[in-house]
Order: structure tokens, then sequence, then C-alpha cells
């Protein structure tokens, strides 16, 4: 777990030899959601002071600001299976270019959410900078809905899924080409919380789903070695998408769509401490950060701190 001033190891701040850039990109999305607020999680993780403790790491930083989003109250729902479809599109549209644009040798995107509909830009444009992506998403839900089985129409729900294929054409074709990413190069860690109709694609799919017993079964250091092999394994480059509903709602109380029995705050770390030490980490999603329903920005808080654990924080 960090300490206040914990020794860094220089090695996971570079590549080709100089300082690596980390590009700060804001992703104020709530539209994917069913619930307000979460467009407002990019602020209050900036708030809780990621710019600076980034640069305490010794690494350079690049805040592109945020993404323009259009306003929810300036569209109709549409089609109740899709809500919001064509603004989100938009906005994942405008994202992925930024993404792909911040992809160099020697720069990582680091994407602050919003809600989870964002992974469909940001690993849009890891793909497109990358070629093949692997992907471990680190979550208590799959999102692997499609318009056909979402309980809720909620698009936060489905964009695992699209990206590997599956759903509506104009999510699946998102960015011209599909899939983005092959499911045997899916690990899904966390996972407590599934709906029937995307249970049974996952298995479909052969998608790699570490649910909370396998975490319990195995331990968490084994669980994420396999998932990291998983997503590692022929491909060009690694993405988490790092989503805080992951965690037990004990340490992080501001999300949407918390659900019990999830990580601790010390799995949570170790988790990420893991991937830094891989070394093969090339970008990050933050999502699902709702300041509205947190307590003293505590879950931003700790998103910072997640990330500080990723980006080589350490104890000693």
């Amino acid at each position: 777990m960090p300490s206040e001033t914990p020794l860094f190891n220089g090695e996971q701040r570079k590549r080709g030899g100089s300082v690596m850039n980390i590009h700060i990109i804001g992703a104020p999305i709530d539209l994917g959601a069913g619930r307000r607020g979460v467009d407002m999680g990019p602020s209050a993780i900036r708030y809780a002071g990621l710019g600076e403790r980034l640069r305490q790491l010794g690494y350079t930083i690049t805040d592109a600001g945020n993404i323009v989003v259009s306003q929810p109250e300036t569209f109709p729902i549409d089609n109740p299976h899709l809500k919001y479809l064509e603004p989100i599109l938009e906005a994942c549209e405008k994202l992925a270019a930024v993404v792909e644009r911040a992809s160099g040798p020697d720069d990582f995107p680091l994407v602050i959410g919003g809600d989870h509909s964002i992974a469909l830009g940001s690993i849009t444009g890891a793909v497109k900078a990358h070629g093949s992506v692997g992907v471990v998403w680190i979550d208590a839900h799959a999102d692997f809905n499609t318009d056909q089985t979402t309980p809720s129409g909620n698009i936060h729900g489905m964009p695992l899924a699209a990206l590997a294929g599956l759903g509506d054409q104009r999510l699946v074709n998102f960015g011209g080409f599909s899939p983005k990413i092959s499911p045997a190069h899916i690990a899904i860690v966390g996972a407590r919380d599934l709906d029937d109709g995307e249970r049974e694609l996952l298995r479909a799919a052969h998608a790699h789903v570490f649910t909370m017993k396998d975490i319990d079964h195995l331990g968490l250091p084994e669980a994420i070695a396999r998932a990291l092999e998983v997503a590692t394994t022929d491909t060009h480059a690694l993405h988490v998408s790092f989503d805080m509903d992951s965690l037990d709602p004990r340490e992080a109380p501001g999300v949407g769509t918390p659900v019990r029995g999830g990580i601790t705050y010390r799995e949570a770390h170790l988790m990420m401490e893991l991937i830094a030490d891989s070394g093969k980490l090339t970008s990050l999603d933050m999502v699902e950060v709702n300041p509205i329903l947190d307590q003293e920005n505590r879950t931003a808080n700790l998103a910072v701190e997640l990330i500080l654990s990723a980006l080589g924080k350490r104890i000693f």
C-alpha cells in the first residue's frame, strides 16, 4: 500500500530512455449511465491532486482538458434499448482521436471519466495507435450487454461487447472497423453482478472472467497474473479500464451502481502495483466516480491513489 513518501522505480516512468509524458484526458460523460453526476468525475479527480501527484513521481504532465460533450437535456432518449446513442458516439469519436494522438512511444493516455461508455472511445483510439490491444477490465460488471440483452438500455453496460464485435452495428462499427479487440485477449476482473443475457454472451465468446469467487479462491496475485497473461500474450499493448465500482462500496461510496462484496482498498492497490510491475501498461481509464454520491471526495481521492499505484508509486 502506498506511503506518503514512497520511493519510485524510475524504470516504470520511462520508455525509450526518456521520461514518459502522461496525457490527462477528461471525458465528462454521464449519458451512458442511469444516474446523473458522473460527468463531474473528471473535476473531482483533478481536485484530488492528480496532476501534481503524478509530477511528484517524475512524470511530465500534459492536461488536455475535457473533450466537449453535448448535454443530455438537448437530446431525446430515442431508442430505450440504446439511450443517447448518437451523442455518446459523437463524444467517443472525439475521445478516440485524442487518445490515438496521445499514444506515442514516450506518451501515456490517462482517461478520467465519466461513465464506462467512454471505453468505446479510449480503447478504439488505443487500437488505432498500437494495433492489437489486450484489455484488463476491472469492474463489478462485465459491461457485455447488447441492445438485445440490456435490462436498462444504458450504454455504459455495453462497451466491452461492442468492442468485441457484438451488439448494435452503430456501436460495433464505431471507428470504421470491427472487432476492436478479440475476446481471447479480454480479462474481466472483479465481476460480481452479471445479467443473464450477458453471461450467455460471455460464455459464447470465451471471454476470460475472474469473478470475486475466483479472486477469493486463487488469491488476487494469481488472478491478476492470469489476467495479464490473457491480455498481453500476442498483443502489442495493454489497456486497463478501471471502474471504481469494482471496489467494495465501503471503500468507494461515490459510484452509481455499487455492489457489495467488492475489492478491498489493499487488494486494489496490490492489483495496480502488479499491473505496473508487468511493465506492459500503455493506457488507462479510471471511470464512474460520481461526486454527488460521494463522501468528502473519498472515491476520487482513492481513484488518484490507484492511478499512482498503476504508474509506479511504491512503499519502498
